[in-house]
This record gives C-alpha cells, sequence and structure tokens, in this order.
C-alpha cells in the first residue's frame, strides 16, 4: 500500500506578469506582497494538506478544499491515483501552465519516489529548481541523502523537497521471537535476520513452530529492489539486476517449502497476520506502516496489544514518502519556498509533525532528539522507540539507481513472477511474459 497523501492545488489571484526576476526576490517571509493571490497545489489525497492545517502557521481552513494564508486563497485539487488518474491529470495541467491566467496556473504539486523522475526529468520543464527559489544546500544539509536524489535532475539539479524519511525496517511478532529465537529483544531479532542466508534459516526454524516467516514473498519485493546495483534500464534495454533474481529465487525457496505465501499486499490473507492467529512472523514496513496500518485501534489485534517490534532486517530500504514540487510558472515563487523551509527544514515543526502525526521525518536532528527521548515511545512496539532504526535505516538507503522506469518494471516483474511461484509456470516462462509485458508498456525499450 502507498502512503496516502492529498493533492492540492492552491489558487490565488496572482499578477500576470509576475516571470523570473520575482524568483531572485523569493524571501521565506510567506507571500510577497506583488505575487499572486491564489495558491493551486496539486495532491493525491489528504494527507499533505492535513499536514498544512495542522503545522503551517498562519493557515486557515475554510472549507475541506479551500484555505487562506494571509490575503491568498488556497485550493486545493484532489485527484486519487486509481488507474493512474492522477498522473494523467498532472500531464495535463503542467507542460502549458506558464501560458494560463495566473489564478488558474498550478502552484505546487505533489510526486512519489515510483514516478517523481517523470517529472524531474520531463522533457519540457515542468519544476523548479530549489535553488532557483532561493533553498541552499545548507538549507537542506538536515536531510537524508536518498530523499534528495529521488527527486534530483540528470543535471545534479534538486527540484523537489519532502517532510518524511519512509526509512523502513523489518517489523516482527514478539510473541513468536519469544518462541523461536528465545528473546524478543531487537538485536537477538537482528542477529537472526541480518543477511538473507540468515533470513531464510530462520524461516525454517519458524516453520517448525507454525509460523510463516512473512505473509507473502511481496512483503520482501521492495528491500530486495531498493538495493540493486544498477538501474533497470541500461541504454533502452531492460536488465534485471542480480538482487532482483535473487529476490525470486530466495522467493521461490520459501514458497515451495511452505514458509510463505503469494497472496497481494492489502489482500485479507496478506492481512490476517495483523492477529495472533494468522501467525506470522513479520512484515516490511516504514512508521506509516506500524501506525496506521495494522490494525492498532481494533481489540484482538497483535498492535492493540503491543505485540510488534522493530529491527532493521537484512539490507536498508524506504516505502512511500511525498515529495512536494514548485510548479514551472507559479507566481507565488515565495510563499512556495515558505511551505517548503517551513514544513520540511524546521525543526520546530518537523518535531511537531513527528509527534502529533507519528510520521517519521526527513530531519536527522529531529530523529536524534526522538531516538534518545520518552516522546519517542511507540504503543504499537510495545513502548520500543523505533527512530533509532528508521534514522540508521535512512542512512542506508541508496536511490542512485531510480529510474523513470521503476514503477512499470516493478509492477510488471512482480506480477509475472507470480505465475512462477504459483507453479503455472516456469522461470523463464514468467522471465519471458515480464519482457513481453514491459515492451509493450514501454514500445521504446527492448528486454532481451
Amino acid at each position: 500500500m502507498k502512503k496516502k497523501v492529498m493533492s492540492i492545488v492552491l489558487t490565488a489571484s496572482m499578477v500576470a506578469s509576475m516571470a523570473a526576476p520575482v524568483l531572485a526576490e523569493a524571501t521565506t517571509e510567506g507571500a510577497a506582497s506583488d505575487e499572486g493571490k491564489v495558491l493551486n497545489i496539486q495532491c493525491w489525497n489528504e494527507e499533505f494538506k492535513s499536514r498544512i492545517t495542522d503545522h503551517y502557521p498562519g493557515y486557515e481552513e475554510v472549507d475541506a478544499t479551500h484555505g487562506k494564508i494571509g490575503d491568498v486563497d488556497v485550493v486545493w485539487t484532489i485527484t486519487p491515483s486509481d488507474d493512474n488518474a492522477y498522473q494523467n491529470n498532472l500531464d495535463s495541467v503542467l507542460p502549458d501552465n506558464e501560458n494560463k491566467d495566473a489564478d488558474e496556473r498550478t502552484d505546487m504539486f505533489l510526486v512519489e519516489a515510483d514516478y517523481a523522475l517523470k517529472y524531474v526529468n520531463s522533457d519540457v520543464e515542468v519544476t523548479i529548481p530549489l535553488a532557483d527559489l532561493g533553498i541552499t544546500d545548507d538549507d537542506l544539509s538536515k536531510q537524508y541523502q536518498y530523499t534528495k536524489d529521488v527527486v534530483t535532475d540528470s543535471e545534479g539539479k534538486q527540484r523537489g523537497i519532502s517532510w518524511q524519511a519512509c526509512s523502513a525496517g523489518l517489523i516482527y511478532n514478539r510473541e513468536a521471537a519469544k518462541a523461536v529465537l528465545g528473546s524478543d529483544d531487537p538485536e537477538t531479532v537482528q542477529e537472526a535476520v541480518k543477511d538473507w542466508d540468515s533470513f531464510n534459516a530462520t524461516a525454517a526454524k519458524l516453520k517448525e513452530a507454525g509460523y510463516k516467516i512473512t505473509s507473502t514473498v511481496n512483503d520482501t519485493y521492495r528491500v530486495y529492489s531498493n538495493n540493486v546495483s544498477a538501474p533497470w534500464v541500461q541504454d533502452g534495454k531492460v536488465v534485471i539486476d542480480d538482487n532482483i533474481m535473487k529476490w525470486v529465487d530466495d522467493s521461490k525457496a520459501l514458497v515451495d517449502a511452505g514458509e510463505t505465501g503469494t497472496a497481494d499486499l492489502w489482500s485479507d490473507d496478506w492481512s490476517a497476520g495483523f492477529f495472533p492467529d494468522g501467525k506470522v512472523f513479520c512484515y516490511f514496513g516504514p512508521a506509516w506502516l506500524i501506525n496506521f496500518s495494522m490494525h492498532a485501534d481494533e481489540e484482538g489485534s497483535i498492535a492493540n496489544q503491543g505485540g510488534w517490534g522493530l529491527c532493521e532486517g537484512p539490507q536498508g530500504y524506504y516505502w512511500g514518502g511525498t515529495w512536494i514540487c514548485a510548479a514551472k510558472g507559479t507566481d507565488n515563487p515565495s510563499l512556495v519556498k515558505d511551505i517548503m523551509l517551513t514544513m520540511c527544514t524546521n525543526n520546530d515543526v518537523m518535531k511537531e509533525i513527528a509527534t502529533a502525526d507519528s510520521d517519521c521525518v526527513n530531519n536527522s536532528e529531529v530523529l536524534a532528539e526522538l531516538a534518545n527521548s520518552d516522546e519517542g515511545a511507540n504503543a504499537v512496539l510495545g513502548g520500543q522507540n523505533p527512530y533509532a532504526q528508521l534514522a540508521a535505516g535512512a542512512e542506508n538507503v541508496d536511490m542512485s539507481n531510480i529510474s523513470f522506469y521503476d514503477q512499470g518494471c516493478n509492477e510488471e516483474f512482480q506480477s509475472a513472477m507470480k505465475n512462477y511461484f504459483d507453479g503455472n509456470a516456469t522461470k523463464d516462462d514468467a522471465l519471458a511474459q515480464f519482457k513481453t509485458a514491459i515492451t509493450e508498456k514501454y514500445p521504446e525499450l527492448t528486454a532481451e
């Protein structure tokens, strides 16, 4: 499941003559007097809107899709991601944004990592580099490198910013850990899952005790895919990385041994392990999965009983996150800059977001403070403070091999491999299915 994030369009009466010189005059003091009076923000769900409503100083909510920041009207345009509707909307409104009437222009829009480069490296420029807004490297010094890499273009210019660090770990069933490993201490569990060989050996022990190590092979896919040695596409050719193939081989062995399943993420079979009778040892996920997706409010769930723990797991990785981009053509550059700096770099605001909303924020200083504070204790994790593990995980995430094609390649690959895992195709047949599907989706590519 992807982290829910709200899509916003903020509209304001903007000065039509606003142009490049204004960018140079942008300040961090909110809206400049000669800028537009409508801030339009494009999002795909309510999350970012709620963060602005609750934490941006001076924001006043008018109704579900409108607000005020000083004398600027804020208009939120929310287009759900289903059937690619959100990206289709961006594709229709961004390329000609500069030529629209001032009050109709998109000023900010949000993206996810899976398709960020589509807009960061677009043929028609649709984003403004942060440096052109006056945001400096020093402003970004507390942010984790992977969150910068996700929105950095081919010329090294960062074109987006995030308040979230969605580094993730291995979320384990404490009762199962005590029964099989002799302890539910994070250090003990980490030793048992410190690499994939250890993880697979532990799976066999868990099976003897009646547990599956994961609910499905899809639980681990993102961990492997975040740790590839090269991009999916090289010189126009689809290349399957060795670490992706290791996922295939490891997963097939686990399935054949009855140590995991093949259910889709977010299915009832997948989430059955959120309850004791589901007999699942672990899930892989970030803070938002722990806090919002594991049925913590439901009596009888493991989360409700504080029965989960967290360790780093076999490899560092991330899942989810939302990046804010300034739209080319905005006539509100000062306000856009101020929102970015306030929500994504201000220590006080980011600590407030972390403690009030259980977000793992993109700020090394704030996470270090929380890791050494009672404020970081998490009831779902039995009072464990997860911030030290999450901060360490964020340092280990490497997104240098991200590509424009990641979302399509990952989705088609997992779909094709399910036939192999379920015994309905050979590995070679499943690989051939993937190569056919990916070249149909991206005709400009070859896959041998």
